[in-house]
């Protein structure tokens, strides 16, 4: 058995946030990699009228589980809780039950939405770690406590260490200066307050983190700052309809994607060197690809491009395309060329099939999404990583192959490809079985295009050319000129022969 494995046996670990994408990876890593923990407590709330059992049973339907369904029915013990609510609204007999038994805390939960508003953001970001950290604090068997932060929250500076920055602004301050202001009047002092953040989620993490070095008391803490988390890169299984054809990005910027089992290898990893070696400060994790295998945006356009050209979505809208540029001007002419123009014919068709129109409203959720990525799409960051490295460097050979963290072994073109194969078959759910079909509609989708290009010559032709003398002359003249050229290229060709 691993060191790290070894480790985790009869433990019994808390997580936050295990109903979320790397929730999940985390909870399914420990029961396959670690046999042999005794629990995981989850903290679960009721949601959208679904109880926290409902919620826990959807969760053990996921594919994801396949290989450790038993062990989640044995193992998982969800606890009620809200984030929202004073000492999270943990029942008391809950409450003794984690004080005496917890090992191992990993704080995932976070809202991410990046235009969360201020108040809401504080609230699931710094206060609800504030009251774990409370909790923690009187855990009597605790070990470690590992809390997983952004690299982007310090991404006001170029250069980025594993330290902790000093805050924006003293925590305890905003949100007791918050508590009074209604809704408006935060949303007018939003953008002052976050100053050179792009956004509240930014800030708050920020916030966050100096919360948990200024509030662990005698707690043995590390935190894990991963930069865009994305699918899977090996474990447990790896992973365009053509709506989206323009994105502002920066080809040449760095797009620091980041694996979620490679985040979580690194979290369970940094929870045992926590707790077995103990270091005397608080030991900071930028988990990112940019520094040491970096991979760049205009290279995503290629890979994700060619990988849906040869493994087409079913029933895609348009074929595969993407352009991407950094200038706001030209960005703007292809949404409106490429986006808005066949949205507004596609719902001027639903409506006279008598259909609800539905393409203009997903295209301007999209631009929504777009626009909050630009500011991460159009730089590039420079992040250490020597806590990093010295942590892989303790690690066992058993460790590093069942523990793996070490991104200079992915190969990103294979990784791409895995990622858009895996939204097609595990987020879209659709049968691999169907690419012929998927194919034969990508090619009329081609000929659509095709036929549609000649008409709009066509018309150009007679609108522009068919009508103006000096336009037919400088058609004529070129044309002349391509014949020219093309009879001497034979001539030429003849002579070589």
């Amino acid at each position: 058995m691993s060191s790290i494995a070894a480790y985790y046996a009869g433990k019994n670990v808390l997580i936050t946030g295990a109903t979320g994408f790397m929730g999940k990876v985390l909870v399914e890593k420990l029961l396959r990699s670690c046999p042999e923990v005794k629990a995981i407590y989850i903290l679960v709330r009721p949601k959208a009228g679904q109880s926290m059992q409902a919620r826990v049973a959807d969760m053990m339907k996921c594919k994801l589980f396949d290989r450790v369904r038993e062990d989640f029915q044995k193992k998982i013990i969800p606890i009620g809780s809200e984030l929202m609510q004073p000492n999270l609204a943990i029942n008391s007999e809950d409450t003794e039950r984690l004080l005496s038994c917890i090992n191992v805390v990993f704080h995932c939960a976070a809202t991410i939405r990046f235009d969360e508003p201020l108040k809401h953001a504080l609230q699931l970001n710094v206060v609800a770690t504030q009251q774990l950290l409370l909790l923690a604090r009187q855990m009597q068997k605790l070990e470690a406590f590992i809390h997983i932060s952004t690299a982007y929250a310090n991404c006001n500076r170029n250069h980025v260490e594993e330290v902790i920055y000093p805050p924006p602004v003293e925590p305890k301050k905003l949100i007791d200066s918050l508590e009074w202001m209604d809704e408006s009047m935060i949303q007018d002092i939003t953008p002052k307050l976050i100053g050179d953040r792009p956004n509240t989620y930014t800030y708050t993490k920020a916030l966050a983190e100096y919360v948990v070095q200024q509030e662990s008391g005698d707690l043995n803490i590390a935190i894990i700052r991963p930069s865009i988390v994305g699918a899977s890169w090996q474990e447990p299984f790896p992973a365009g309809k053509g709506i989206l054809r323009t994105m502002r990005a920066t080809n040449d910027a760095v797009a620091d994607l980041i694996p979620v089992d490679v985040v979580v290898n690194l979290t369970l990893a940094a929870g045992w060197y926590t707790a077995v070696h103990r270091p005397k400060t608080t030991l900071i994790y930028n988990c990112t690809t940019g520094g040491i295998n970096p991979f760049h945006w205009g290279e995503i356009e290629y890979h994700v491009i060619s990988t849906f050209k040869r493994n087409p979505l079913d029933q895609a809208f348009r074929r595969p395309n993407a352009n991407i540029t950094s200038n706001y001007l030209i960005n703007q002419y292809w949404i409106a060329v490429s986006h808005k123009a066949p949205a507004l014919v596609y719902d001027l068709y639903l409506r006279l099939t008598g259909q609800k129109p539905r393409m203009m409203k997903i295209f301007n959720r999209l631009h929504k999404s777009m626009m909050l990525l630009e500011y991460f799409s159009s730089k590039s960051w420079d992040w250490s990583s020597d806590n990093m490295n010295m942590l892989m460097s303790q690690l066992s050979l058993e460790d590093k192959r069942g523990f793996n963290f070490d991104v200079r072994q992915l190969h990103w073109p294979e990784y791409i490809e895995n990622y858009c194969i895996g939204t097609k078959k595990y987020v879209l759910n659709e049968d691999m079985s169907g690419l012929p079909a998927a194919r034969q509609h990508l090619k009329k989708l081609r000929n659509i295009r095709y036929a549609f290009n000649t008409i709009l010559l066509v018309v150009i032709w007679r609108v522009f050319i068919a009508r103006s003398q000096m336009a037919r002359h400088i058609w004529y003249f070129v044309v002349s000129l391509c014949y020219k050229f093309l009879s001497y290229f034979r001539a030429s060709s003849t002579i070589r022969h």
